[in-house]
């Protein structure tokens, strides 16, 4: 790399930006700048040439045209190698402009504030930076593209110990550009391209776009995917929020890897342990579905402890969540279960001390769990869509987010749920909403006692739950098996057989949707068997 004798700064993030030009005023880089910037690096006492003055034309336009003049782009597109090119640029009166710094206008930030209009929309869609940073990373070789703040004191140290930026930092920061410029490519068409027509300029604008443009960030190759043979790697999105608590956001304390399963299943996990924030809850995932969940008044282990006991035997090499701070107690009925995944709010370093035995247990935390609301009306939990891919293309809608009061659904029975079957059908619908469909959940109020998932026929899903329960009551004969047990079903009953085993399985009360064309006949067999049923109105369906 040629020695950097000429600087163009150019940014809106200002952090750092004048430390960072003071470090190469030193070193004698000569500095060029624009508006708020040059500004900010005069007050600092720098010697700056405006770029009106360098290229000899005035800002213009309001400022929407500085830099795109051939002696800024001549300066960075000019091959230092190529004789042809050093001929031109003498010829033209160009001189070469070795490093860029330059971040750009702020466009999702500012789309993303509330009362956001199109115009200002339009004004925060930058035109020079992304002109300037593209240029300067394809002539890598030649001239240092800085777009990032994280980014000046690696470039800084390299500049005062070699007098220049190294190959490898200049092929990794022309990296960074066109990450950098194709994220902010998408927002922009993702929010241009989602307004219908002109007359949606008026404020009517689509949720999703005529074309949807997305990009994600390498966070780690994963040994395999589902299966050996599969390769995986593991993205996160760009500008996920730190405070939003999802698989992307923990932070793996020990163990091995994470695979493709366990990012899988930790994700299933955390979902379904966040509808109990606020509580003392423990939930156990296999394959994604739930097989264990239980709240608890006293503590976090024995929280565990209760859904461990929903199916002792599906728990075993499955992902446990926790809403509270896994402590000693809880750490040692862990390890009598083999697990693949812990993931909680915090590890005390007294459960930190017996876990580390298991080597190969990975432990995620994740602070942010701690303070989570639930979202209701539907909002995205995550700053992203949910999205799957199928042949040859994707489906994309919002994430499952509703919170649905049980007490104020429907009640289509003549007997009403007293309020010890509230509490067990609002947390048997919560536990519905992450089951395979035809989902079938019998619960009390504190905890599973037998699942139903994935299967073909909600009948079937009805006699595999029992079956469950049943399992489940011969392992652990607390006195909490005896009280009023629920059952919710993630859609309607297609026919009475469904309220029939309902009754069998000894359930005082249901949860389900409602909407069948047999309805009434459905209500009449609860009626029958004394059964208290609501309807939400709503559906959970999860394929």
């Amino acid at each position: 790399m040629p020695k950097i004798k000429r600087a163009l700064i150019s940014v809106s993030d200002k952090a750092g930006v004048v430390e960072f030009a003071k470090d190469l005023s030193k070193l004698g880089v000569e500095l060029l700048s624009t508006g708020g910037t040059a500004k900010a690096m005069r007050d600092a006492g720098l010697k700056v040439i405006d770029i009106a003055d360098y290229t000899g034309s005035p800002e213009i336009l309001d400022g929407r045209l500085k830099t795109l003049h051939p002696k800024v782009h001549g300066g960075l597109l000019g091959m230092r190698s190529n004789k042809k090119h050093l001929e031109e640029m003498k010829k033209n009166g160009i001189e070469p402009i070795d490093m860029v710094v330059v971040n750009l206008y702020p466009f999702q930030a500012t789309i993303a504030k509330d009362g956001c209009t199109f115009e200002d929309a339009i004004e925060n869609i930058d035109i020079g930076g992304p002109t300037m940073l593209r240029a300067a990373a394809k002539n890598w070789q030649d001239v240092a593209v800085v777009t990032n703040p994280a980014d000046y004191k690696k470039v800084a140290a390299e500049l005062k110990e070699k007098g220049e930026v190294s190959r490898e930092t200049c092929f990794e920061l022309a990296q960074k550009v066109f990450i950098t410029t194709a994220r902010y490519d998408a927002a922009i068409c993702n929010y241009i391209t989602g307004f219908d027509g002109l007359n949606g300029l008026n404020g009517s604008n689509r949720y999703f776009p005529k074309e949807f443009a997305m990009t994600w960030s390498h966070t780690q190759s994963l040994r395999y995917g589902e299966n050996p043979h599969q390769k995986a790697a593991f993205y996160k999105c760009p500008h996920l929020p730190k405070e939003v608590p999802c698989i992307s956001n923990c932070r793996q304390l020990q163990g091995k890897e994470l695979s493709y399963n366990n990012i899988m299943d930790a994700d299933a996990a955390l979902e379904l342990v966040k509808e109990f924030a606020g509580q003392t809850a423990a939930v156990v995932i296999k394959h994604t579905n739930p097989c264990g969940a239980a709240v608890s008044k006293g503590s976090i282990s024995e929280a565990f402890i209760k859904a461990r006991g929903c199916d002792p035997l599906s728990a075993f090499g499955g992902i446990v969540a926790l809403t509270k701070p896994l402590d000693e107690a809880t750490a040692k009925a862990i390890g009598e279960t083999f697990f693949e995944v812990i993931i909680a709010p915090k590890f005390e370093d007294a459960a930190l001390a017996v876990l580390k035995k298991k080597k190969n247990l990975r432990l995620l935390e994740l602070e942010s769990l701690a303070n989570w609301k639930p979202m209701a009306g539907g909002k995205a939990a995550i700053p992203v869509n949910n999205v799957r891919k199928v042949g040859g293309g994707l489906l994309v809608q919002d994430y499952d987010t509703l919170v649905t009061n049980v007490r104020e659904c429907r009640v289509a029975t003549k007997r009403k749920p007293t309020d010890e079957e509230f509490a067990a059908l609002d947390f048997a619908w919560k536990i519905a909403k992450h089951v395979k469909s035809n989902a079938i959940v019998l619960t009390t109020s504190d905890r599973i006692l037998g699942v139903g998932a994935g299967q073909t026929s909600r009948i079937d899903s009805a006699k595999i739950a029992r079956m469950k329960m049943d399992q489940f009551s011969k392992v652990d004969k607390r006195s909490t098996i005896n009280d009023k047990r629920v059952l919710a079903s993630d859609a309607f009953f297609p026919f009475r057989d469904g309220l029939d085993m309902a009754h069998e399985a000894g359930a005082t009360a249901v949860i389900q949707p409602g909407g069948s064309i047999k309805d009434e006949e459905v209500v009449k067999a609860a009626d029958e068997h004394g059964i208290a049923m609501v309807f939400t109105g709503n559906r959970h369906f999860r394929h």
